[in-house]
């Protein structure tokens, strides 16, 4: 809703949408792998292939046809889609106010909440809190809930959100200390913000190892049986590879070298 209540160019915006400008420096190429590690981010893999095998894991007969992959498929490219539509206009909202004022480093929410002040004006700061608040709901669950997953899973530990507490105790006692270290955070004077880009840099790094492993997994036939990637799977799959790869590979040279 910001940008279209500023004055924003928005042939500028389709040209450089598609056409967008590249710069080789350390700090480009570090906003370029936290997009991409938000985009397609490692938790993303576990929590989704765990809640698919969870939701199929009470039926009394699980029959894996091309229906049911169509319908995941069809889940998957929804999610995708809305996440995407959503990022575009974060990232418009936050340049047609904040960069445009002159602001290019934000390091509180207090300077993230400028963005809507052309929406909320002096409630700016109270209609972000309460889309933080409405975003922590859906997304702590799924994080805290995502690494326990992995952590249950690498010990075999009984997991499984539909688990009750005394039946998957480490599973749950895992959550239980995430999210008090990630409260505790707060407390030790980091910058939100620049929590969250590191965290996202960290995504854009190791998601290329897991892409690989998963591309894979996903073209064994001994693991897969006649559900192997298809042609557009592999190339789609390939190209972020790569993609990824050489983002990440160039921000390491860049940090090393500077």
């Amino acid at each position: 809703m910001v940008p279209f209540m500023t004055q924003t160019d928005w042939m500028a915006v389709l040209r450089h949408a598609l056409l967008p400008e590249f710069h080789f420096d350390k700090a480009f190429i570090g906003v370029l792998v936290a997009i991409l590690g938000t985009t397609i981010s490692p938790y993303l893999f576990f929590w989704q292939a765990t809640m698919e095998a969870e939701a199929q894991l009470h039926k009394t007969q699980v029959v894996v046809d091309k229906r049911l992959i169509k319908e995941m498929g069809f889940d998957v490219d929804l999610g995708m889609l809305f996440s995407s539509i959503v990022m575009f206009f974060i990232i418009l909202t936050a340049g047609s106010t904040l960069y445009a004022a002159g602001i290019h480093h934000i390091d509180t929410v207090a300077e993230a909440a400028e963005a809507l002040r052309p929406v909320a004006g002096d409630g700016a700061y109270y209609l972000f809190a309460i889309g933080v608040i409405g975003t922590g709901f859906l997304a702590i669950p799924v994080l805290s809930g995502c690494l326990s997953y992995i952590v249950a899973e690498t010990f075999g530990w009984q997991e499984g959100l539909d688990k009750k507490f005394h039946e998957a105790p480490a599973f749950y006692g895992v959550v239980i200390v995430s999210l008090v270290v990630g409260l505790g955070i707060n407390y030790l004077g980091i910058s939100p913000i620049q929590a969250l880009l590191w965290s996202a840099i960290l995504y854009g790094v190791t998601a290329p190892v897991l892409i690989g492993i998963l591309l894979h997994i996903a073209n064994n036939k001994a693991v897969m049986g006649s559900y192997t990637n298809g042609l557009w799977s592999n190339l789609l799959g390939g190209l972020a590879l790569v993609l990824m790869t050489v983002a990440a590979g160039c921000l390491v040279y860049f940090t090393i070298s500077t």
